[in-house]
């Protein structure tokens, strides 16, 4: 979109990410006449091959990647003193063109606890079927069939997730059922949608399908490499944005500042990290945060960078396992062996398939302990358990899951092999944080980040007891060939459990592991320096009454000002059991119904024909 800049716009959304483009695109659509310019700091995605073909989402998590931020958080004693490090989309589409696809929705229950007036599910279900094409199976009513964002299982499954799902079946006594994304079912298990078009095998992300597909609409204009530096008010009504050049996708540009104007919104739209602190440099949120950054308040809101239930973020965790030699797994592709590489890519040129579309997930369960699991965890879930989960059957307590292949494999410098890698991660964590700007000895910005990983002692303990329910799944699975001593706790020498490598699996009725004391310790140990951010943070501009620490009311507005809202993940006042991707997307959905009514669009059916998506593959 190489449109000529004007310096007064309808609206401008700071922020480009998977919000901004559904909002943006959707208003544009309805509306061709509205001008409207986002604001991005990273850089395009249109057409480049490490965002639309899925099997390279693995690069974007690079140390030297320019598409993530690594925001790093304060050391803290519940991780051992680690500081932890978590990672925010930083380019066009946001999350939606760097994470892993994977296809997870939250319990409908999620958006009745939110407890705010028309984000109720009965009002969202409609926007969630209106967003995706469910291409995995027909006529599934809480599922949509003609919306831009494509759901299939990818290019093909790979044999391990058979394998998982069989011993899971078996062994873990849990039934299989082909949706567990149908807004209510869980503790079963399911093979794993993605977030991949099943024709083009292309990733399916915002940023294509809501506005690379509208690049003939002069009025709605992209500029990268902008950072927003603060909003502007006259007589706290939102009249522009200030910004400057991204020092990280522009390094060389110099760092003057530019304004740009807002004849009817501003809408924020950075993510649970560059909102607030968007927010912040603009006078809005508590008057100590603002006062040692030196910054005049306009509006007195504390609740803002707080309630980082995103930062009750996910606790995630990834153990590998070496996974048979004739086994098929996307290790060869993530390593970037040149033959085989383009082997697959020539496939996938052709025909939309092969594992380039692929990301190696492809079974999962949403658990529930049951009675035994529940004693084997012990007294301290036990409180947690009777006050948030015991009476809500559709509130899962953590993913399982496997990966075909081990991301992480080049930089924990492993030997060139195949590998498979389990995956849990708690979707409910009683632990919550914060993120506030600050200024460091020099005067430059940086980040105040208190993440809450585990403060709340009871959020330790499934992850524990998933480290031992995932070693004794993979143990029974076909292609199991040990684990990977340097990616597991260290058990005392001696002890029935620790790692080695070995030439099969056990017995599928083969008694479990039996863990002593001391073994205990070690996977407490290791969860603890482990543990790390599913990616899916949220809440730090909490959609909630001003008086209990709300940023923004129902309608998306912040409080205190005018012509101002928030749109994206950090709005939400409470967690979601789910990948958020799909939350972001129906936000987005939600949020341009809202300014549409406000602004008197009439909302037409989504026709992407309409528009010209790019399909082209690479």
């Amino acid at each position: 979109m190489s449109h000529p800049v004007i310096s007064e716009f309808d609206i401008i959304f700071a922020g480009g990410g998977t919000t901004a483009c559904v909002v943006a695109g959707r208003l544009a659509a309805w509306d061709p006449s509205l001008s409207i310019l986002i604001l991005e700091g990273g850089q395009h995605t249109l057409n480049q091959a490490a965002h639309v073909q899925p099997y390279r989402f693995t690069s974007h998590h690079a140390p030297t990647s320019t598409t993530m931020t690594f925001n790093v958080g304060n050391p803290s004693p519940r991780l051992n003193g680690r500081a932890p490090i978590v990672r925010s989309a930083h380019c066009i589409g946001g999350g939606s063109s760097v994470n892993t696809m994977v296809y997870t929705r939250a319990a409908a229950s999620d958006f009745d606890d939110w407890g705010v007036d028309g984000w109720e599910s009965k009002n969202l279900i409609p926007l969630m079927k209106k967003l995706e094409t469910y291409e995995v199976l027909p006529d599934r009513p809480t599922h949509g069939y003609g919306g831009p964002i494509k759901v299939s299982y990818g290019g093909c499954k790979l044999r391990a997730s058979e394998e998982f799902i069989r011993v899971g079946t078996t062994y873990h006594k849990r039934k299989y059922v082909e949706d567990t994304d149908d807004l209510e079912t869980c503790n079963t298990y399911s093979s794993w949608a993605k977030y991949i078009d099943g024709t083009t095998g292309r990733r399916s992300d915002a940023a294509h399908h809501y506005v690379y597909n509208q690049a003939h609409n002069a009025n709605l204009q992209i500029l990268v490499g902008k950072r927003v530096k603060r909003v502007i008010f006259q007589d706290k009504r939102a009249v522009g944005v200030e910004f400057t050049s991204d020092p990280v996708s522009c390094p060389d540009a110099g760092q003057s500042s530019s304004i740009v104007r807002a004849s009817k919104l501003v809408v924020v739209s950075a993510g649970a990290f560059g909102s607030p602190a968007i927010l912040e440099r603009s006078g809005i949120g508590a008057g100590a945060i603002l006062r040692r950054c030196d910054i005049q308040q306009v509006v007195n809101l504390p609740g803002v960078g707080e309630n980082y239930c995103g930062l009750r973020d996910h606790n995630f965790v990834v153990v590998p396992y070496f996974a048979a030699d004739g086994a098929i797994t996307m290790d060869p592709l993530w390593r970037g062996e040149e033959s085989v590489v383009q082997e697959r890519l020539a496939q996938w040129k052709s025909d939309g398939k092969s594992l380039i579309a692929q990301n190696g997930s492809d079974a999962k369960i949403k658990w529930r302990p049951d009675d035994d699991e529940l004693k084997a965890m012990g007294s301290a879930f036990q409180p947690r358990w009777k006050e948030f989960f015991q009476d809500r059957p559709d509130k899962a307590v953590a993913i399982f899951a496997l990966s075909e292949g081990h991301p992480g494999a080049l930089r924990m410098g492993l030997p060139p092999r195949n590998y498979l890698a389990a995956f849990y991660f708690t979707l409910y964590p009683a632990s919550a944080g914060s993120v506030h700007i600050k200024l460091d000895e020099n005067g430059q910005e940086g980040i105040d980040f208190n993440t809450g990983y585990l403060d709340d002692p009871s959020d330790i303990v499934p992850l524990n007891f998933g480290y031992k329910k995932m070693r004794e799944i993979f143990r029974r699975m076909p292609s199991y060939r040990g684990e990977v001593p340097a990616g597991h706790p260290c058990f005392p020498e001696g002890s029935a459990a620790v790692c080695r490598e070995t030439t099969g699996p056990v017995d599928l009725n083969a008694p479990d592991l039996v863990y002593t004391a001391e073994d205990d310790e070690a996977i407490d140990r290791y969860n603890r320096d482990c543990v790390q951010t599913t990616w899916h943070s949220l809440g730090t501009c909490a959609m909630k009454p001003r008086a209990d620490q709300g940023v923004v009311d129902a309608r998306l507005n912040v409080y205190g000002v005018t012509n101002l809202k928030v749109a994206d993940m950090s709005i939400a006042p409470k967690n979601v059991g789910t990948n958020t991707y799909s939350t972001a997307l129906l936000i987005g959905e939600k949020a341009a119904m809202i300014i549409a009514d406000e602004l008197g669009i009439e909302c037409r059916p989504y026709n992407e024909s309409s528009g010209k998506s790019p399909r082209s593959r690479l």
